[in-house]
């Protein structure tokens, strides 16, 4: 059985091999399929990829397909989430995105630098008020007018940058003189801060309306020739590639960015001493870690990534008003961070789409005439003393591993383990 599997891996691999080389677009599915089933052995497709000079190993093109399929799978969600559930889902996809990163801003702080932050939406809403404030026509500082600094086209991508940094420096501002505080302390002066930046957003009524709110936020104007308002506007409502459709690109997009980030930045010197502040704060400071200094860099890395999502959430719904930015939100976010499983990427992505699926799902389902949808807090607080109870690390606990040297100390191993067997 053995050798008759190796065969038919050997032959499909022959086969499959000129479609790849000659880069033809129809193979790349069935390429990436065949890779994924050669991976275990060093095939005939390793060693003609190797003559190429790509010296690819099995497992190294076992990741390329799987990411490739992954790719395909998520480019292609949208429609069959279309097709199956309607167009209505779609928003919830999009929604599902937005808290996605912004559970992995979070997690920055709370899971690796281990800094209990309770006023994150604070940052969401700094980055949806410098989009709303510069681009909406209800506001003092609007910037769209014939003498302003950014044009119709452009001001909703002109402004992501800008609301990235103003976040930022609040981030910096808030951290510098709290970050010396620990445990319960910093989460209330977080917390104090998040309510007062939504306090500030609702009496501030010459400038950001106030509970009214500000309307005509700019989005992103592409295909204005083809759609009225262009791809991303809420004109685009029918068929496959309606707005919601474009919005979740955009927004897969931005994740997958601030994915590369965050696991680059994980895996360096900056996470490595995140994550030794995270698990003995006064021991990483003897070794000669500058904790003060990191803890300020992940409160400033997480800000950013909370104003980039504001800036997000300003486009797509192109309303912002304060009772959008309490400390529910927060607390939800707090509570996708915690679900998923602190210090995991995969996790807190899987607790920020829980976090949204599940409401959404709930709704309109009664039980005894109650509408389950509408104890979503109710179950979010049972599941978090549950887990507390039996799982404090989460559903998918980050696993602790060398992420220095970590190759070559596997490599010592096993050559130690040869010498003893040799022996």
């Amino acid at each position: 059985t053995m050798l008759a599997r190796e065969g038919a891996r050997r032959r499909l691999a022959a086969a499959l091999w000129p479609l790849l080389e000659g880069r033809a677009p129809a193979a790349a599915l069935l390429a990436a399929a065949a890779i994924a089933l050669l991976w275990p052995s060093r095939s005939i497709f390793y060693r003609r990829a190797s003559g190429f000079g790509l010296g690819l190993t099995p497992v190294w093109m076992a990741a390329i397909a799987a990411t490739l399929g992954v790719g395909v799978l998520l480019a292609i969600f949208p429609f069959i989430v279309g097709s199956a559930l309607g167009n209505s889902w779609l928003r919830v996809v999009d929604f599902a995105l937005l808290y996605i990163m912004l559970a992995l801003g979070l997690n920055i702080v709370v899971g690796l630098a281990g800094l209990l932050d309770l006023g994150y939406v604070a940052f969401y809403a700094v980055g949806a008020y410098t989009v709303a404030l510069l681009t909406s026509p209800q506001s003092p500082w609007n910037q769209l007018s014939e003498h302003g600094m950014f044009s119709k086209d452009w001001a909703w991508l002109s402004c992501v940058p800008l609301a990235m940094a103003l976040t930022a420096l609040a981030g910096l501002i808030l951290g510098f003189p709290t970050l010396r505080l620990r445990g319960d302390y910093l989460a209330i002066v977080t917390l104090g801060f998040g309510e007062i930046i939504r306090l500030l957003a609702d009496n501030l009524n010459d400038v950001t309306n106030g509970s009214r709110g500000l309307g005509g936020i700019a989005y992103p104007r592409f295909g204005e020739d083809r759609v009225p308002g262009g791809y991303f506007s809420a004109g685009n409502a029918m068929g496959n590639s309606n707005y919601g459709t474009w919005w979740y690109w955009l927004g897969l997009v931005l994740v997958a960015v601030v994915l590369l980030i965050v696991g680059n930045l994980e895996r360096s010197r900056v996470g490595r001493a995140w994550v030794a502040i995270r698990e003995d704060e006064d021991a990483a400071e003897m070794m000669g870690v500058n904790t003060f200094k990191f803890k300020l860099w992940a409160f400033v890395i997480g800000a950013g990534i909370g104003g980039l999502s504001g800036a997000l959430y300003a486009g797509q719904v192109q309303f912002v008003i304060p009772t959008n930015f309490n400390i529910i939100n927060s607390m939800l976010f707090l509570s996708a961070v915690v679900l998923g499983g602190q210090g995991n990427k995969l996790g807190v992505i899987f607790g920020a789409f829980v976090i949204v699926y599940l409401p959404n799902r709930l709704m309109g389902v009664h039980l005894f005439g109650v509408n389950l949808g509408d104890l979503k807090y109710l179950f979010f607080g049972l599941a978090l003393v549950l887990l507390m109870i039996f799982r404090p690390q989460g559903l998918f606990p980050v696993r602790q591993q060398l992420l220095a040297y970590g190759k070559r100390a596997r490599e010592l191993l096993k050559g130690a383990d040869d010498s003893k067997a040799a022996a």
